[in-house]
């Protein structure tokens, strides 16, 4: 191999600087800077000084963008930083009730200072896209993930990097430690149909709608198929660790500003408004404009400019109070219902369904839409052979809104609800408090079936190959009669089902086996307890550690853990008084599932470890040793409280290098400072 001189080394940075400016100018600020030719002919230079010296391939240089080998699979990965959703509003009146719930939970916060003054909004158009998270250290890309369920996601880095408005290195001087930033990942329409052309000439199947493209398109294992889809990318949120967010930018419009001063595309579209009037009129032209632009858009997310405030507001369990998601109104169309058939869910609950003649709707082609329940279908006196309008609600679920009375055929009759279950043909029941029709039969097929898909997906047990199909063969062969059923399966078992054979069957008995690490909240909602979603199960998990603890507990202690409501502690007390799911915890403890939280065998005594209990904190700065998230865990376990913001209640503030204008709040108060090594001393006495 040629010595390398300082030479080649110059005009390799030199090439890589000139194609990340004109890459920049390009697919970030729409100004192109240089002619395709000249940047082919700059890439092919660079490429074949790295191909005859190796030794110079950095991760971030731009022939580095597309790898040359597939990936065998994806990896889930933990997210730095959650990665919340947003709550919808569908119109003004909800968004104006967004408005009164924030100003309410402010005037309640502790955390709270002073008079509101002036409020701007920042109004971004939502893309109808793949929400991605990207991580920088020291200014280079090192991951890309999907949202997944907000706390982890898969690692798509390879996929990441063939996106051309996505720098592989950030614009800027001296980055900082680590740089995470948000983002959605989309299809441009003229991009789209090329693809859809493409693929109708080589007699694939097409993709629905550009969402749903995109989100195929970043799990794709072969990082060549990616770039050659050319996806694209808007930037609108961006976090420092170790910095609070008001230290990195003042205002949402800062933010975003930094973002693009980064090398990120920002959406051009986006609007700071000044007052409610503002906001509605941006929804509105956007609303009838959007027909007109490159890509897709569902809505508009409008979000609480000062940072300051977003801080003070904090999230939910789901959302950040601080921002909404503004829907366009749903699409809507006419379609004939051709029959009225009725699912059986998990839950036991009848849901009639209607069968519609075929009908383009939002992107997609709709032949069902719900009908709820009897009295949704008694209310709009819903019949076969009936014209109807539909919309997909939320533009997810397609829905019948209306009964174009004047189209009816003669001859019809009122739909009524079955009186015996469709599938086990036992009868059902409708309790006089509820709207729904249940089938109340536990060895019911239907109810088997959901109850295992439930278990098996993706927020629950997360078991690879698992599908519907192959549930439904279990059962009907009688191979699966509960969950717990589930890893007794043998590969000889399994290889004897249509389609499995013997690796199949391997790797499944594998996945099942692999599914006993989840932690004791998975397990709680894979159970499927009516009313327990995934962030209940948490919460109820967190407060009560073991399974004998909460099967234990009496319905009050239940409705006392905070965002337990009585319906839900009534539904989770009576589920572990059945002597059937008795024995089903039993049994899945036998076959060693986590019914436990990791460090649930030692728990504090009230004198015990509890050094700063009731004691509220707030961190700054970057700490010698510990993520911030690890100095949290600490106080915390300790009975500690972390909040975002100093006030008058806080107790001490954990200061780090690089402290910001927290420490001078401190300071201005009288609040004790501590730092890292003060704070050990104290946990760890």
């Amino acid at each position: 191999m040629e010595q390398v001189t300082q030479a080649v080394k110059q005009r390799v940075q030199e090439l890589r600087q000139l194609l990340q400016n004109a890459s920049l100018a390009y697919y970030v600020l729409d100004n192109p800077i240089m002619e395709d030719a000249v940047y082919d002919q700059l890439y092919r230079e660079l490429q074949d000084l790295e191909s005859k010296y190796p030794g110079l391939i950095t991760s971030d240089s731009p022939t580095q963008r597309v790898g040359e080998r597939p990936a065998s699979q994806f990896t889930s990965v933990r997210h730095n930083i959650p990665l919340y959703s947003l709550e919808n509003a569908f119109n003004m009146k909800e968004f104006s009730k967004w408005q009164e719930r924030w100003q309410r939970h402010r005037q309640e916060s502790p955390l709270a200072q002073g008079g509101l003054g002036e409020i701007e909004y920042v109004c971004e158009l939502k893309i109808d896209g793949s929400a991605i998270a990207l991580t920088y250290e020291n200014g280079i890309l090192v991951r890309g993930a999907t949202r997944g369920d907000g706390v982890a996601g898969e690692d798509i880095t390879q996929n990441v990097r063939t996106i051309r408005s996505i720098p592989l290195r950030l614009n800027l001087d001296n980055p900082p430690g680590r740089v995470e930033v948000r983002g959605e990942a989309f299809l441009g329409l003229e991009v789209f149909k090329q693809i859809n052309q493409e693929r109708s000439s080589a007699g694939e199947s097409l993709f629905a709608n550009p969402r749903n493209a995109a989100a195929g398109t970043l799990r794709q294992l072969d990082s060549r198929i990616v770039a050659q889809r050319r996806l694209d990318f808007f930037a609108y949120t961006l976090q420092i660790p170790g910095k609070d967010d008001a230290e990195v930018a003042k205002t949402q419009w800062e933010s975003l500003e930094l973002l693009q001063e980064m090398g990120f595309r920002v959406n051009p579209n986006r609007k700071l408004c000044r007052s409610l009037e503002d906001v509605q009129a941006y929804y509105e032209y956007w609303d009838t404009e959007r027909l007109n632009l490159p890509y897709m858009t569902d809505g508009v997310v409008v979000k609480l400019n000062s940072i300051l405030l977003q801080e003070q507001l904090g999230f939910t369990q789901k959302f950040p109070r601080w921002a909404v998601a503004l829907k366009y109104p749903a699409e809507q169309a006419p379609t004939r219902v051709e029959n009225i058939s009725v699912n059986v869910g998990r839950t036991g609950a009848l849901t009639p369904l209607a069968e519609l003649q075929p009908v383009q709707l939002a992107g997609t082609t709709v032949q069902r839409a719900t009908l709820h329940n009897s009295d949704y279908v008694r209310s709009l006196d819903i019949r076969i052979g009936d014209t109807v309008i539909i919309h997909k609600a939320g533009e997810i679920i397609p829905e019948v809104v209306r009964v174009l009375q004047e189209l009816r055929p003669s001859g019809t009759q009122p739909f009524q609800m079955p009186t015996c279950c469709p599938v086990c043909n036992q009868p059902v029941v409708k309790p006089q408090d509820e709207a729904v029709t249940r089938c109340v039969n536990a060895s019911c097929p239907a109810i088997l079936k959901g109850a295992l898909v439930h278990w098996a997906s993706r927020n629950a047990m997360d078991i690879n190959g698992l599908g519907e199909k192959l549930m439904h063969q279990l059962v009907d062969k009688g191979l699966v009669d509960s969950v717990a059923d589930l890893y007794d399966l043998t590969v000889d078992r399994l290889a004897s089902l249509e389609r499995m054979g013997k690796k199949l069957a391997e790797k499944l008995v594998d996945a099942i086996a692999h599914s006993k690490t989840q932690p004791w909240s998975r397990v709680l909602y894979g159970l499927g307890i009516r009313h327990v979603g995934s962030v209940n199960a948490q919460t109820l998990t967190q407060k009560f550690t073991t399974v004998e603890q909460l099967s234990s507990a009496s319905a009050t202690n239940i409705e006392a853990v905070y965002g337990i409501g009585p319906e839900i502690a009534q539904a989770v007390y009576q589920w572990f008084r059945v002597p059937a799911n008795q024995a089903l915890i039993d049994r899945l403890k036998a076959s060693g599932l986590q019914l436990a939280n990791q460090e649930a065998g030692k728990m504090p005594t009230p004198q015990e470890n509890l050094f700063l209990q009731g004691k509220i904190f707030v961190i700054t700065g970057t700490l010698p040793t510990l993520k911030r998230d690890e100095a949290k865990a600490l106080i915390e376990k300790a009975g500690g409280k972390v909040t975002n913001s100093v006030s008058a209640k806080t107790d001490y503030l954990l200061v780090g290098e690089d402290a910001g204008s927290k420490l001078e709040k401190a300071q201005e108060l009288g609040i004790t400072q501590l730092s890292e090594a003060q704070l050990l001393e104290i946990v760890e006495d």
